[in-house]
């Protein structure tokens, strides 16, 4: 009996040792075929990966950088199976001793594009489904439909004082595939040149919002109350994201955001919002320059002449000003009380060097008559303050400090813009809903490399800054349709055009396209550092990529050889 009794527990014994090999034998070749569940690859982070894309070469997986920049990296992950809970490890890059500081991943977000333009590119993305990659989530984990494809976005911030050489780490993807765990690992590798970028030199403004109805998609849509605390607190988070980006203009009204008193036949004017907003950026590291916003706007549809806003007794935000003509008395009297409290407030905090006042937006062959008698006025009130204008027309009396026209326009009348830059003045360009075509834009639908190139534009062609009107400008749900439509003459806002951030709960978040116009004005800082030290080896840096306004080097490793080119001729001699 005792004999049957240590048989028997042998036998158990034996049956749950097998079991346990078996087990481990499962377990490991669950980890060993992970690849057979998916596709786990790199990929480009220039190249836009849509949710059906299905092919991806195997790449080693390596960003080349300066001190200063963000090393990017993309993956993708294509499952033949659901994948629930994928979640993405990065460890630190280690080069012997040193090491590089933790990376920011996030999950590329997919959202529509349900309006076509005209005039399209030739060589804009088309995606069967209608969504585009572009929103940068910051989720700890995602889930993945079968027959979908997801791009996993990796930063890594490299510091000012980073010790140059290679640092190698690996990126690790886990979750499960149906029924099974997997984990999959790729090395990774980042390597810094011996040579940093600094601040910002190009004019950079992306025109914002911080009307409370925007900025509350950012509170999970409570409301806010104008200047109250939470409202300033949205504004300073806008204002960080800005300057993570290097935005360094930032368009503030001083005459929506102050509050007006008419008394004893006199304007009081009380500057006190206008000055918080100021002070926010200021202290958030935006400020290079501050743009005042426009004093003025089209009386009626687009070839309609100019008229500026004048305050009323009327009580509320939305209908505060009268549109007048600056010929009429009360809006000559009130104007010549407003820049003159204005320049002295500016003088007063020290405001007066970085200020710039725009009169209105985008005065055309057709109403630019109206548009000299605001600006002369104004100049004539305040000669020392400096006007910039989006323009349609350069007939604008020569009157303008700084000329914003649109980039198509740029090309079109380049000789008299670069003889404006020549002459002590500035030329910058600017682009919306239009250029479309060969020109570089941020459109959703076109390359990452479009939106790169914009400012070897502005190297190649001396133009010292860029503006776009959309950086936040909201619909209802900014992580479904992009496109707008302006019902009165049809126009189509593109995808892209109206933000190129997302309001997330409590945070914002980036897209792949603000990566990218990042990585374009530090290009353009690489670009102006190599023309100190060499100005032809620049020129023909940019000129092996920029070929005119309307054509580029559309391939991307190229792109990458070039880039690598400009590094390793500014580190020569390089400590």
């Amino acid at each position: 009996m005792k004999k049957d009794t240590i048989s028997q527990l042998s036998v158990l014994n034996l049956s749950c040792l097998l079991a346990g090999l078996l087990l481990l034998a499962g377990s490991c070749s669950e980890s060993n075929d992970s690849g057979n569940l998916m596709e786990f690859e790199y990929v480009d982070p220039l190249v836009k990966v849509l949710a059906e894309a299905s092919y991806f070469k195997p790449a080693k997986a390596v960003s080349e950088v300066v001190r200063g920049e963000n090393a990017t990296l993309q993956f993708v992950v294509r499952p033949r199976n659901q994948i629930t809970g994928l979640h993405v490890d990065v460890s630190p890059a280690l080069n012997g001793v040193n090491a590089l500081p933790p990376a920011k991943t996030g999950f590329v977000g997919y959202v529509k594009v349900g309006r076509s333009i005209w005039d399209y590119s030739r060589d804009r993305i088309v995606s069967p489904s209608g969504y585009y990659p572009d929103p940068i989530l910051e989720e700890e984990s995602i889930d993945v439909d079968f027959g979908n494809t997801q791009a996993i976005w990796i930063s890594i911030p490299i510091p000012a004082d980073a010790v140059p050489g290679n640092y190698e780490g690996k990126v690790t993807i886990s979750g499960k595939s149906g029924k099974r765990s997997f984990s999959l690992s790729k090395d990774y590798s980042v390597k810094v040149y011996p040579v940093t970028v600094g601040k910002t030199s190009l004019w950079v403004t992306n025109w914002f919002t911080i009307d409370t109805s925007k900025l509350k998609l950012l509170n999970g849509g409570r409301k806010v109350d104008p200047f109250s605390e939470e409202h300033l607190g949205l504004i300073r988070m806008l204002a960080a994201k800005m300057a993570e980006y290097r935005q360094n203009v930032a368009l503030i009204s001083p005459l929506t955001l102050s509050e007006y008193e008419y008394a004893d036949g006199k304007w009081n004017i009380d500057f006190t919002n206008f000055d918080k907003i100021v002070n926010i950026f200021i202290e958030e590291k935006v400020i290079g320059k501050i743009e005042g916003g426009h004093i003025g706007g089209r009386e009626g549809d687009w070839n309609s002449q100019f008229a500026v806003m004048v305050p009323n007794d009327t009580a509320g935000l939305e209908n505060k000003f009268d549109m007048l003509r600056i010929t009429e008395k009360r809006a000559k009297e009130f104007y010549t009380s407003f820049f003159t409290a204005l320049t002295a407030h500016l003088k007063e905090k020290g405001w007066d060097k970085i200020y710039m006042q725009h009169i209105a937006d985008e005065p055309t062959e057709q109403n630019f008559n109206t548009y000299i008698d605001i600006a002369k006025f104004v100049k004539n009130i305040a000669p020392g303050m400096p006007l910039i204008e989006a323009c349609h027309s350069k007939n604008l009396g020569g009157i303008l400090d700084i000329w914003v026209p649109q980039l198509d326009f740029m090309d079109l009348d380049y000789e008299f813009y670069n003889a404006q830059n020549k002459s002590g003045k500035e030329a910058w360009f600017y682009t919306c809903l239009s250029p479309k075509g060969e020109y570089v834009n941020r459109f959703i639908e076109l390359p990452l490399l479009r939106t790169r190139y914009m400012h070897w534009l502005n190297f190649k062609y001396e133009i010292p800054g860029y503006l776009h009107w959309g950086l936040n400008w909201w619909n209802s749900d900014p992580f479904e349709e992009q496109t707008g439509i302006q019902y009165e003459g049809g126009n189509i806002l593109p995808g892209g055009d109206s933000w190129i951030i997302y309001p997330d709960n409590g945070r914002i978040l980036s897209s792949i396209r603000l990566e990218a116009m990042r990585d374009g004005i530090v290009d353009y800082e690489l670009l102006k550092m190599l023309e100190s030290k060499d100005p032809g080896k620049a020129r023909e840096g940019a000129d092996r990529i920029i070929f005119s306004f309307t054509r580029y080097d559309n391939n991307i490793e190229a792109f990458r050889n070039h880039r690598r080119k400009l590094m390793e001729l500014l580190s020569e001699d390089a400590s």
